[in-house]
C-alpha cells in the first residue's frame, strides 16, 4: 500500500521505512475510525507498551549499575507512564497522523494525552513487528534518550513533590480547582489549577481529573522553580 504525506512525513521523523506500511497505518488509527476494513491501533498499544518496558528496563540498569529495585522503579514509572508517552509523541508530531473519527477530532484529539500516548507505543509495536526488536529498541533509545538521562528529576509525582514543597516553606498543602469541563460525556477534557495559599498558581487540562492535578502540580512546580 502506498502511504499517505502525513504518514510519510511520520515514517521520515520516525527514521525507519515500513517494508509494511499497513502496521504504520493501524498504529495511527483510533478506535473512533476503525470500521470492518481498517483495525485499529489497541492490540499494537498493548503490544508496544510491553516492548517500551524491556527496552526501558535494560536501559536504566545499564545507565546505573548500582542502583536498587527500589531506585529503579520510580524511574521506570516515569518514563513508562501515559504522560511521558504523549510527551515523546508530541516531540514526533505524531497527533498530525492520527486516524479519527468526526466526535473525536471535534474534541481536540489530535491533543489529547491518552491518545498520543497509545499511538506512541502503537507505534513502537508497529517498528517491531516491521523490523524486529533491534531495530524497535534502537527507535525508543534515540526518542527517550533525554528523558533516561534526566528521569531522577522525574521519577517523583509532581503532587507529593508539590506538597512537600508547600510544607517545607511553611504553608499549607495545595489546593486544586476544577476550572473547566468540556468535551463530550464519552471524552471529557478537565481543566485544574494548582494553587498554593501564597498565591502561586498553574493549570493544566487532561481527559482524567488525576492526570490534570499532576499536569498542574509539575507545572507549578517548574514555575517555582525558576522564580
Amino acid at each position: 500500500m502506498k502511504l499517505s504525506a502525513e504518514l510519510k512525513a511520520l515514517e521520515a521523523r520516525l527514521g525507519h521505512t515500513f517494508s509494511r506500511p499497513e502496521l504504520l497505518l493501524r498504529a495511527v488509527t483510533h478506535s473512533s475510525m476503525s470500521s470492518p476494513t481498517r483495525e485499529d491501533n489497541q492490540r499494537l498499544e498493548f503490544l508496544g507498551d510491553r516492548v517500551l518496558g524491556l527496552v526501558m528496563a535494560e536501559a536504566l540498569l545499564a545507565s546505573d549499575e548500582g542502583a536498587s529495585e527500589g531506585q529503579l522503579a520510580p524511574r521506570f514509572n516515569a518514563l513508562v507512564r501515559k504522560e511521558t508517552c504523549a510527551d515523546v509523541a508530541r516531540d514526533i508530531e505524531l497527533g498530525d497522523a492520527l486516524k479519527l473519527g468526526r466526535s473525536e477530532m471535534m474534541s481536540g484529539g489530535r491533543r489529547k494525552q491518552a491518545l498520543l500516548g497509545d499511538a506512541m507505543e502503537a507505534v513502537i509495536a508497529a517498528v517491531y513487528k516491521d523490523a524486529g526488536f533491534e531495530v524497535a529498541r534502537d527507535l525508543v533509545i534515540r526518542l527517550w534518550a533525554k528523558r533516561v538521562d534526566t528521569v531522577e528529576d522525574d521519577a517523583r509525582d509532581p503532587k507529593t513533590s508539590l506538597q512537600e514543597w508547600a510544607q517545607g516553606r511553611g504553608l499549607k498543602p495545595p489546593a486544586y480547582e476544577l476550572l473547566e469541563r468540556s468535551g463530550p460525556d464519552h471524552a471529557p477534557v478537565f481543566t485544574i489549577a494548582a494553587v498554593l495559599t501564597n498565591g502561586a498558581r498553574a493549570q493544566a487540562s487532561d481527559n482524567s481529573k488525576r492526570k490534570a492535578e499532576q499536569a498542574a502540580a509539575k507545572a507549578l512546580l517548574a514555575q517555582l522553580s525558576k522564580g
